[in-house]
């Protein structure tokens, strides 16, 4: 691990102008990529003190052993020769986008004299028009057997044209009408290349002059009472409606446009696209990524158009591209993709309208997209059980943790303070085991008094269920018995214990934990912690922590559990602070309106801190006149708050734990 101290350019050597940076590690390959406005301000922001950087960042300036750089005179220049360098080297700290090359685009080959329509794949080839690209290789067919009636432009290989030039008869296509059959000379090249011209122009949208015309000959043909033309052109624009329905309009104002959306947590990020030409959605794409540099939504946004039209050049870069959020270059990346089009590109954020709600659309599809992507990795056996024994080994524990509890803390600035525990067996969530808890022992902020308490009252029930079987004894702190069962066999609630606990915090909620664990005489089971920020698995009495790589299948699975704690403990928090909202004595007030109340609750934070207010502070609110304060300060003075159940004898919470509620069942199964 490198000091980045010891190849820190010297002050002033830096030039202050815009320009293109490169990190090296100590064998001299390329690791990191980026652009400036100015070079000066953006290395010495990689130069302060590592404890301020984001930990991606601390992990390359660390892992580099020198930087160099190139002066140029533009932004748009420094953008262009970022993108040049990155397809170069291929960094292994930037940004790529797994782009599988996987999705195929309707390709008419006009570089040849006699141009092909078909599916094409990979990198695209000059003198080619490309439309697309499409989410199945089946809708493109569909399409072309729908559009070869009108346009019947050849579709066959190259050793297929050969042959049936050679034996002076076509295929099978040039016999039933869906082929001009230029092979053996039934049109001339320049009748044939016009076909391919008008399916070019048809499927770039331009669809309604060429209606209009078959329409018109339709119905010259009918007058005439050539009555088998007639029908031919009337069966052709059937045909050609019936392949426009495949893609709905979805601007009416004929808009070319791409729409680029992001869908993002801590470690991967997906993207959706949408090409839109003529106001349908012509072609779909999307990637997922691995998010090893500190970069955000817009970031992200800037790395997608650079890798969408590094190598597109005239029509393929449309007029308008619509994206969730602006790069700070933003001016520059508008001037770099009009530099490829030829003309004016606007970048922008849709405000409100039909490309608002389309855009809505597309961030729903990457949602969808990087959900899948994460259930697809979670429904790997084989990748469950190497993430298992990533974490058994990063932990260095005896076995793999089959079974793994992750509790998490929730409040709102201290108040409604309430823990989750959820609980993964084999890698998979066991939805029906989830268990929530409310912090009643103490008020105000304290997450690692909190962690303390339910880590305590959790295994304190897993011992008393032990103990009423005989399992174990106050005596006998070694717990390696299996608790007690119900009549049908299942363990009964908090009677099974985990190989690992994992907290979501840092090493005072780990130490927390672990004390916890220690006064019950538990010294069987694991903890760690995974703070959400920097992604780094900590230990108890460990002061450095344990850092997986980014590409561990096991640090995925510890960031769903935590995650999954987060959102369990969230929603119960949420729903319990909305009950209370609307159950308070608050709604006893007559005349009290709900924007009153919540201008009440807002300015003071809660009831109980609205009770403790006089009249004239609580006439100090928006809204709220005397007599409506001296109403508030009687039914709060008149309603007394309900305390916690209490066990006299024990002076122990009655009913500290809470399962999961019945509706919680149809959760089961799915990833949130």
């Amino acid at each position: 691990m490198a000091d980045p101290s010891s190849y820190r350019p010297e002050p002033g050597q830096i030039p202050d102008s815009p320009g293109v940076y490169r990190f090296r590690d100590e064998h001299r390959r390329v690791i990191y990529v980026g652009k400036a406005k100015s070079l000066r301000q953006r290395l010495a922001s990689y130069f302060q003190d590592i404890a301020g950087l984001h930990p991606r960042t601390a992990t390359m300036v660390t892992t580099a052993a020198s930087v160099e750089w190139t002066v140029v005179s533009t932004e748009v220049e420094a953008l262009q020769l970022e993108y040049s360098w990155i397809k170069e080297y291929d960094p292994r700290f930037n940004v790529k986008y797994r782009d599988d090359k996987s999705y195929p685009s309707l390709a008419v080959t006009m570089n040849e004299d006699y141009p092909r329509v078909q599916v094409m794949r990979g990198p695209k080839k000059k003198g080619v028009r490309y439309f697309g690209p499409y989410g199945h290789a089946w809708a493109i067919r569909e399409t072309v057997d729908l559009m070869l009636r009108v346009f019947p432009v050849r579709t066959c290989s190259a050793g297929v044209f050969k042959r049936s030039a050679q034996i002076g008869r076509p295929c099978l296509l040039g016999y039933i009408g869906k082929c001009s059959a230029p092979c053996v000379g039934r049109v001339t090249p320049e009748e044939h290349r016009e076909l391919a011209e008008d399916f070019c122009d048809f499927m770039a949208g331009r669809t309604g002059s060429y209606l209009s015309r078959l329409e018109r000959e339709m119905r010259e043909a009918a007058e005439e009472m050539e009555y088998e033309k007639a029908a031919r052109l009337r069966d052709d624009i059937g045909a050609l409606r019936r392949a426009m329905e495949k893609n709905a309009v979805v601007l009416a104002d004929a808009t070319d446009a791409d729409l680029i959306a992001v869908a993002e947590d801590e470690l991967e990020a997906a993207v959706q696209i949408f090409h839109v030409r003529g106001g349908r959605v012509r072609g779909q794409r999307g990637w997922v990524t691995d998010k090893v540099e500190a970069v955000d939504t817009a970031g992200l946004v800037e790395h997608a158009l650079q890798q969408l039209y590094g190598e597109e050049k005239g029509e393929a870069v449309p007029k308008e591209v619509l994206v969730p959020a602006l790069p700070d270059d933003a001016d520059a990346l508008a001037l770099w993709l009009a530099e490829r089009r030829g003309s004016l590109v606007s970048l922008r954020i849709p405000q409100r309208g039909d490309k608002k709600a389309l855009m809505e659309t597309v961030h729903r599809n990457a949602q969808q997209s990087l959900a899948l992507h994460k259930t697809k990795r979670a429904a790997d056996l084989t990748t469950r059980s190497r993430a298992l024994e990533e974490i058994a080994e990063a932990l260095e524990l005896d076995g793999a943790p089959l079974r793994i509890e992750c509790f998490d803390i929730s409040h709102l600035q201290g108040d409604d303070v309430v823990a989750s525990m959820v609980v993964f067996e084999d890698g998979l969530a066991r939805k029906g085991e989830y268990r929530r808890f409310q912090i009643k022992s103490f008020e105000g902020q304290d997450d690692v008094r909190s962690m303390h308490e339910v880590v305590s009252r959790r295994f304190r029930r897993y011992l008393q269920e032990k103990l009423k079987t005989g399992e174990w004894s106050p005596e006998d702190a070694d717990g390696e018995q299996p608790g007690a069962a119900e009549d049908d066999g299942r363990p009964k609630r908090f009677a099974y214990p985990p190989q690992l606990v994992v907290v979501d915090g840092g090493q005072p909620q780990v130490a927390a934990a672990k004390r916890a664990l220690e006064e019950l005489g538990i010294d069987d089971v694991a903890v760690c912690g995974l703070a959400k920020r920097l992604e780094e698995v900590w230990l108890p009495g460990e002061d450095d922590p344990v850092v997986l790589p980014r590409t561990s299948e096991g640090l995925y699975l510890l960031q769903r559990v935590r995650d999954e704690a987060h959102r369990f403990a969230i929603q119960y928090q949420r729903n319990k602070r909305g009950k209370r909202l609307k159950s308070g004595p608050l709604d006893e007030v007559a005349g009290l309106g709900e924007s009153r109340k919540l201008a009440l609750l807002k300015h003071f934070g809660s009831v109980k801190k609205l009770r403790q207010a006089t009249i004239d502070q609580i006439c100090e609110v928006p809204g709220i006149g005397r007599k409506t304060a001296e109403t508030v300060a009687a039914a709060l003075a008149q309603a007394v708050p309900a305390g916690p159940a209490v066990n006299m004898a024990t002076g122990e919470i009655i009913e500290d734990e809470i399962p999961a509620p019945a509706g919680a069942a149809s959760e089961r199964g799915t990833e949130q």
